[in-house]
């Protein structure tokens, strides 16, 4: 059986809130989680965090609990976490790794196996530091200049260092690969667009529903990890690249950050952004504001408010657990920004998809001009192309010539497809 205790973060979601997303993580690994309580700590204690009369607190929890493990929901140094195994005679994982397993459980491509390793291997190598005595010992050196030999910890800082060298080799080569693929999706030429958002937001839920797809879509946190493309078809575009990121969350550790960098450049490359909001949560507001600011970490968005280097699409999904009043007043909320795209949907039932596929198909044409073909009636392969991948605003016959009967179409294109067309 596994307590979790919540250490208070500064990511703006109160704290009942934070505690539940806690218990959440904890649940999305296969934890029995028997108590949770949400700790004050006036002053953090070097060597254990909280106070002596805190951790006999936690400590009569465990023993009442029988719990063989305890999860601080915050960051702890090697030297805090060794000092309260040892006071509670318990197992502790803090929130980095706590997440870094449920990463490594989730993994299911080998690129998600790499970064979830390194990611790994970066933070077990500040456990190194003094976190146990038996890596002070010395091992003897060779020949006449061994001298004292080097210590376990140094033999052990240095395999972790050979071992991370050899992983960010393999992820360059991954990154290479990806940028392949994205130049060739750029050259042939589909708009790619990008689902994010918070974690347990609704994104898988929504990728199957506008796909058809079975990713794995659960009430966990961190169902999905891999990066996820499908094919799918939008008014006025014939094909267009639906693709399913990894979740955001609050204080998400700086060694996944970096980690998953290839997996989050799948979204700098979109032509349009879906911003997935979980609209029933309270906290949907901080958790937008966390989203923006990965986005802005990856130099999408610079702050809330500020125009995007890439269109920005809000999906305000589990519209369908909503109240009556509480969707009257967000209806409302919709109508007065038009200049933000903004979208009621659920994900489950599939109420707005419709309408946000429209938004983003709009973003995605805005460029496109009126031009004027004449086209054989007998040439149907181009007839049908137009039709398929432009938005015809008026076809009517235009006579005859050496080819024989003529349509004459005014067909709205983009520039990139009015290239592929001349191609034709």
């Amino acid at each position: 059986m596994y307590p979790e205790f919540r250490v208070r973060g500064g990511s703006g979601i109160d704290t009942a809130a934070r505690l539940e997303e806690a218990r959440g993580l904890a649940l999305a690994i296969g934890l029995v989680v028997v108590d949770a309580m949400a700790i004050p700590i006036r002053e953090a204690r070097a060597g254990t965090l909280f106070g002596e009369g805190q951790i006999q607190n936690i400590d009569v929890a465990c023993n009442m609990e029988d719990a063989g493990l305890v999860i601080i929901d915050g960051a702890l140094t090697a030297i805090q976490q060794r000092n309260l195994e040892d006071k509670l005679k318990r197992k502790v994982i803090d929130r980095t790794g706590l997440i870094l397993e449920i990463f490594g459980e989730r993994a299911a491509t080998a690129e998600g196996r790499l970064q979830v390793e390194l990611a790994h291997l970066d933070y077990q190598a500040g456990r190194l530091v003094r976190s146990w005595t038996h890596l002070e010992r010395q091992r003897g050196g060779f020949g006449f200049l061994g001298g004292p030999g080097e210590t376990q910890i140094e033999a052990d800082r240095r395999l972790i260092r050979d071992r991370m060298a050899k992983l960010r080799r393999e992820l360059d080569q991954v990154r290479r690969t990806r940028g392949l693929h994205r130049s060739r999706r750029e050259k042939a030429p589909w708009p790619v667009i990008a689902l994010v958002g918070y974690t347990n937001a609704g994104k898988s839920t929504l990728f199957n529903r506008l796909t058809g797809a079975s990713v794995m879509a659960e009430d966990l946190l961190f169902a999905t990890l891999d990066p996820t493309m499908r094919r799918i078809r939008l008014p006025g575009v014939d094909k267009a690249i639906l693709s399913d990121t990894v979740g955001f969350i609050s204080d998400l550790p700086t060694q996944l950050v970096a980690a998953f960098r290839a997996t989050l450049e799948e979204v700098t490359a979109a032509d349009v952004i879906v911003h997935v909001r979980d609209i029933a949560n309270p906290d949907t507001a901080a958790q937008k504001r966390m989203v923006l600011e990965v986005l802005g970490e990856l130099g999408l968005t610079e702050e809330e408010g500020a125009v995007p280097m890439v269109p920005i699409i809000e999906a305000w999904n589990k519209w369908d657990l909503l109240g009556d009043e509480r969707a009257a007043e967000l209806t409302e909320q919709i109508a007065a920004r038009p200049e933000a795209p903004v979208v009621a949907v659920s994900a489950l039932t599939g109420v707005g998809c419709d309408a946000l596929l429209e938004a983003a198909s709009k973003l995605l044409t805005q460029g496109a001009l009126i031009h004027s073909f004449l086209v054989p009636v007998s040439d149907g392969q181009r007839l049908a192309w137009l039709h398929a991948h432009g938005e015809v605003v008026a076809e009517n016959d235009a006579g005859e010539d050496e080819r024989g009967p003529l349509r004459a179409l005014d067909v709205r294109l983009e520039p990139r497809e009015l290239g592929r067309f001349s191609r034709l």
